[in-house]
């Protein structure tokens, strides 16, 4: 793409800057909170499943800085875009990325069953159900494949975590049902955390944590509600957005 294709935008306050497709997929709340929910001690190898042109991935190299970060990106052009992003904000040490599709068995240099936590933020939207962006990079990054649905996500994502591992996903709360039974006798000590937009209004989507293999009960959160009465951020949501701020109740 050259660059007349692009923006150049500021994330987390500054913390990260990247380029973006100006009519393609681009930064959304759901990506800066995913990756603020990532937990992970100094050393972990981490892996984002879809990470287009990188900006959770980017922001959680801003919080934690010493954890190295994969990602794996199918459309090319994305790839690219996020291996310039990387280089942009001087972290080629410690984050790189992959072209390859999440359903296939085998990826040069990612292995599986050697993350210490695997992340992703899925499409969303059920092509039976929604209208599809016209934009062909949106409708990939935003619509659901027939044959790669969340349930490959979670085997995607379980493939590729060390034992005892975690897993993290955000996505529409509809399909909470579809994640759980991914997730079934292969994953525990699961915590759902339900995103809501102001105090009396149903949750429009979900943090889900898993650890692979655990055996520990689910649990349900408290939630946490995003916006003032006025709309703006709460000052913990916004400390997340515009600071690099761990997710509450992670």
């Amino acid at each position: 793409m050259p660059d007349n294709d692009h923006t150049t935008d500021a994330l987390l306050g500054g913390l990260v800057r990247l380029k973006q497709p100006r009519k393609g997929q681009r930064a959304s709340a759901d990506a800066v909170m995913l990756a603020a929910a990532i937990v992970a001690k100094s050393g972990a190898q981490v892996l984002e499943l879809g990470c287009g042109s990188g900006v959770a991935m980017l922001c959680v190299a801003a919080r934690l800085k010493n954890v190295t970060v994969a990602g794996l990106e199918l459309q090319s052009d994305l790839a690219a875009l996020c291996a310039r992003n990387i280089a942009a904000n001087s972290l080629a040490d410690r984050l790189r990325v992959h072209e390859g599709d999440l359903r296939a068995r085998r990826i040069a240099g990612l292995a599986p069953n050697s993350f210490d936590q695997v992340f992703a933020n899925p499409p969303y939207f059920d092509v039976a159900r929604h209208r599809v962006s016209p934009h062909a990079g949106r409708a990939t990054a935003r619509a659901e494949a027939e044959d790669a649905d969340v349930g490959h996500w979670v085997a995607a994502m379980l493939r590729y975590a060390k034992p005892n591992a975690g897993l993290t996903l955000i996505h529409k709360t509809e399909r909470l049902g579809d994640i759980l039974a991914a997730f079934e006798s292969k994953a525990g000590a699961i915590r759902v955390i339900p995103l809501w937009s102001r105090p009396g209004q149903p949750a429009k989507r979900v943090i889900v944590r898993a650890v692979k293999g655990s055996k520990a009960p689910l649990v349900l959160t408290p939630g946490l509600v995003l916006h003032q009465p006025d709309g703006s951020y709460l000052p913990e949501i916004d400390a997340v957005l515009r600071a690099g701020a761990a997710l509450p109740q992670v």
